[in-house]
C-alpha cells in the first residue's frame, strides 16, 4: 500500500491535521464530531456478531482470530481498493486514519483497529501508526518484604 498511508486513532482524539477520518465501526458515533468523516471502510468494519461477542467479554485472542479471518476473506486487494477510493474522494496525499471508539491508554485495552493495523502490517510490510493515546505499560507492584 505504498501509495496509501494509513494510521489509526479514536473518534475522540482525531484532529483534522492527522489526515482523512474514516469510520471502521459497525455503528455511527453517538456524539457530535467536530469534523466530517471522509468515508466508511466497510471491509475493515467488524461483523456485527463479533461486536456483540466482544461486548459480552469475548477473549481478545478469539476475537482477533475471527476478525483476521474476516479480513483475509475480504482480501488485501479489495481492502486497498476501498481505502484508495476513500482517499481519492478526499485528499489522496493525506493519511487515511481508521477510527473507532476505544482508547488504548489503559492497560489491557484492545480494539479491532489494532488487529487491523497488525494484519495490514503483516500483509504489506508497512507500519500502521497509532495516533491516539498509546497503551501504557502496567505499573510495577511493589511488595514489602
Amino acid at each position: 500500500m505504498s501509495d496509501l498511508r494509513i494510521a489509526t486513532c479514536t473518534f475522540q482524539e482525531f484532529q483534522p491535521t492527522m489526515g482523512t477520518p474514516v469510520r471502521t465501526t459497525a455503528g455511527h458515533p453517538r456524539f457530535a464530531l467536530s469534523y466530517q468523516l471522509g468515508g466508511h471502510a466497510r471491509l475493515l468494519t467488524p461483523a456485527w456478531n463479533l461486536v456483540q461477542e466482544a461486548r459480552k467479554g469475548m477473549a481478545e485472542d478469539a476475537y482477533e482470530f475471527l476478525y483476521r479471518r474476516q479480513l483475509t476473506d475480504a482480501g488485501l486487494d479489495a481492502i486497498r481498493a476501498e481505502l484508495l477510493a476513500i482517499a481519492g474522494a478526499n485528499d489522496l496525499d493525506a493519511p487515511v486514519v481508521l477510527l473507532c471508539f476505544d482508547r488504548l491508554d489503559k492497560p489491557g485495552t484492545w480494539c479491532h483497529r489494532i488487529h487491523a493495523a497488525k494484519w495490514l502490517t503483516e500483509q504489506t510490510g508497512e507500519e500502521i501508526p497509532e495516533l491516539g493515546a498509546k497503551p501504557q505499560a502496567p505499573t510495577p507492584t511493589l511488595f514489602d518484604v
